[in-house]
């Protein structure tokens, strides 16, 4: 073949491989246009709700007597409903700068700091399993993102203006803390479940894995957090922890069907009745002890990110209220599904698992019970999302942590020392 005819063919190579990467983007924009014209149309919006709770009652304590100091922030209401503010007062001195400013600016920066959450929380889960697998790194990043945005828990997070993205996001800086032995990990998860409670699990988390100073860590952080409330919110902070904490009435209805955990399982099994808080301390104690075990069999091998996805699962569970919009602590689980089915050999039950996951996550399934999730059907499809989070915390894949996995997010992989991994967990 003469130099001339290997120019042609280079030239022509070329241009294959030119067509095949703007057909390619051509298909993502088309991908990213319809995403974009289905979330901004599709009925089930929120209107921004909880966040409206958030800076209404903050405004409402402001002016209310006493300011800062007083106790307003939890007498507030939605006017004609029973919805409160819920979280600790640290919470609502997080949202208080957002008090200063119009509804619409504060709007603004919410849907704003979700998106920045969700963009920290894509490149935490998504970043490993790109490097490892050799994946195209702009077309992945835009498909993932596409199908993240149509996963009903983070649509409602987001269409309702809450703070589980946030509170991800932290989780999983933590969990890469971890993954790297950085002697800043806990900070991320203190600060977590001084905002909500629900992420203190993973301080249980770091406990039966034995990370020592990252357990103190997360504990000085959260406890510091709510003192400084203590000193700056005395009034909120006593009526919280008094009085607020315990009354479910201001969260809404237990038996409703978007409470997918083991409690709102009970609740609609006993409806109108309250549920048997005895039955809900048994199935807390079962799951709690099914977490633990299989969270150290994480840790044995190694395994920070299955630890982390297996204490999600767990804190949809066990939390007395998960709404839909809090199963965004399944993402985790998602990941490493999809990491598993991307493994050659491509086995049918590992993508039918990830797969599976998505399309549940997606499906909204819960809602046909919303009127009536009495029955057979009502107590299976009704509470479809507790089942899934079971199933999770039975059968997520445990395993040692891949080389490439291990690697500093946005350098090389480089291999992993022999029993990395085991040493690293046990710091």
């Amino acid at each position: 073949m003469t130099e001339r005819d290997l120019m042609g063919r280079d030239l022509t190579e070329r241009g294959l491989r030119g067509r095949g990467s703007r057909r390619r983007y051509l298909l993502l924009g088309v991908l990213c246009a319809g995403v974009t014209a289905f979330v901004a149309t599709v009925p089930f919006h929120r209107d921004w709700f909880d966040l409206w709770v958030y800076y209404d009652a903050v405004r409402h304590w402001t002016d209310s007597a006493g300011g800062l100091r007083g106790d307003g922030l939890y007498d507030y209401r939605v006017p004609g409903q029973v919805y409160g503010f819920t979280y600790p007062p640290f919470a609502a001195l997080c949202v208080l700068p957002l008090s200063l400013f119009s509804w619409p600016v504060a709007l603004t920066a919410g849907i704003a700091a979700n998106l920045g959450a969700l963009a920290l929380i894509l490149r935490r889960l998504a970043e490993p399993v790109i490097r490892r697998h050799g994946l195209d790194r702009l077309t992945s990043y835009v498909l993932l993102l596409c199908l993240l945005a149509l996963l009903e828990p983070v649509y409602d997070s987001i269409s309702f203006g809450q703070v589980n993205l946030l509170l991800l996001a932290l989780v999983l800086t933590d969990a890469r803390l971890l993954a790297t032995g950085s002697r800043w990990a806990g900070i991320g998860i203190g600060l977590a479940a001084a905002v909500k409670l629900t992420p203190a699990i993973f301080i249980g988390y770091l406990v039966v894995t034995r990370r020592w100073r990252a357990a103190a860590t997360a504990v000085a952080v959260a406890v510091g957090a709510t003192l400084l409330a203590v000193g700056l919110a005395p009034g909120a902070s006593y009526a919280y922890w008094t009085h607020a904490l315990w009354d479910t009435s201001r969260i809404g209805d237990l038996s409703y069907v978007s409470n997918q955990s083991w409690q709102g399982v009970l609740a609609r099994l006993s409806a109108p009745a309250d549920p048997d808080r005895l039955w809900w301390a048994c199935g807390v104690a079962v799951v709690v002890g099914l977490w633990a075990y299989r969270v150290d069999k994480a840790r044995a091998v190694g395994d920070v990110r299955a630890g982390i996805a297996l204490t999600g699962a767990a804190a949809c569970l066990v939390s007395p209220v998960t709404w839909v919009h809090h199963l965004v602590w399944l993402l985790p689980a998602l990941a490493i599904l999809t990491d598993r089915a991307l493994e050659p050999p491509r086995r049918g039950r590992r993508l039918i698992a990830a797969v599976g996951l998505y399309v549940m996550l997606c499906s909204y399934v819960v809602w046909l019970w919303r009127y009536d999730a009495s029955g057979v059907g009502g107590f299976v499809g009704g509470n479809a999302f507790v089942w899934t989070a079971l199933a999770l915390l039975l059968a997520l894949p445990v395993r040692p942590p891949h080389p490439a996995i291990t690697a500093p997010s946005g350098g090389p992989a480089r291999p992993a020392p022999e029993r990395r991994g085991a040493a690293a967990a046990t710091r």
